[in-house]
């Protein structure tokens, strides 16, 4: 160790080499990164403005909207611009930081997912208690929590990768920084850090998971109790949905944290990482939100308000 150098910047390969792909990949991902920055917009812009979108529900998808606006551009514009300029290289600190907003932002992911799916329950399953069981304040704290407890959780493991030597190659086998790629870069033994994620994923990933499950599991239940099929039918084709969503969020995020050895990041698993971090991304807002009827409606308002102002003021 005393023969090499500690690393001053680190290169990040990206999906591919090939310049005519990367730039392929600019355009296909500048279009997700705009749709997913846009749709999640619109949904925080309708929640604000329409009185008929100021229920629990609407008030955890605005702050889920924006939480994944935040998440979106920790990793889409540094990506997008080594694709179009070739230029890989990213300072320890700036990859650092960028680790440690991934890591926080996107276990507050899971964490909302968990909890709208609770919200779903109690509205679905005890109508009678909603508004009770699920007041302002008690919205408030569940959001606040979300993000103390997502913090708490990822700082000290994510200061651990930080605090780590490199002092020999310096290049990310990924698209952005993440800990399996910078691991494997370390100049000493990590498996107490790989043992701390590895219980994190578990505690973060399981935890919110059986939420989720217990709780979509109860409404299926109540659905099935429906005597209108075609009441029935709708609420199925609303929990598959969301479902699905889920079942990609959570089955990739699994795969790629959930396993003995977090060293080695192979090719693989940026397919994997490139499902729950941009791919669930884009479709999030235009499953839970967008394809709500109340929201659908609210959006034909404002449209049709800009439309007949745009109208009398030429």
């Amino acid at each position: 160790m005393k023969n090499q150098t500690p690393v001053v910047e680190f290169i990040i390969l990206g999906l591919s080499s090939n310049h005519h792909i990367n730039l392929i990949l600019f355009v296909v991902l500048s279009l997700v990164f705009f749709l997913t920055v846009m749709g999640n917009a619109v949904v925080v812009t309708l929640s604000l403005v329409d009185h008929r979108l100021q229920s629990p529900m609407y008030f955890f998808l605005r702050n889920f909207s924006v939480l994944e606006i935040c998440f979106s551009f920790v990793i889409m514009p540094r990506f997008l611009y080594s694709l179009l300029t070739e230029i890989k290289s990213i300072s320890p600190h700036g990859c650092f930081l960028q680790l440690l907003l991934f890591f926080v932002l996107g276990t507050c992911i899971f964490f909302h997912v968990g909890m709208m799916s609770f919200d779903r329950y109690v509205a679905i399953c005890r109508p009678l208690h909603y508004s009770s069981i699920m007041n302002s304040r008690v919205c408030f704290q569940l959001v606040l929590g979300c993000w103390v407890v997502s913090f708490t959780l990822m700082f000290p493991p994510t200061c651990m990768v930080v605090l780590q030597p490199f002092c020999g190659p310096n290049t990310v086998n990924h698209f952005y920084c993440d800990t399996a790629a910078l691991l494997q870069l370390s100049c000493t033994d990590t498996g107490h850090i790989e043992v701390m994620i590895l219980i994190s994923a578990i505690v973060i990933l399981l935890g919110t998971l059986t939420v989720t499950i217990v709780s979509y599991g109860c409404i299926i239940t109540t659905i099935l109790r429906i005597p209108s099929t075609t009441g029935r039918k709708k609420a199925f084709s609303t929990c598959s949905a969301h479902l699905l969503v889920v079942v990609v969020l959570y089955s990739s995020s699994i795969f790629r944290y959930i396993r003995p050895g977090q060293r080695g990041s192979e090719d693989f698993d940026k397919v994997v990482s490139f499902l729950y971090s941009v791919v669930a991304q884009l479709f999030n807002p235009y499953i839970y939100s967008l394809r709500n009827e109340q929201v659908k409606q609210a959006f034909r308002d404002v449209c049709g308000k800009a439309v007949s102002k745009c109208l009398r003021l030429s």
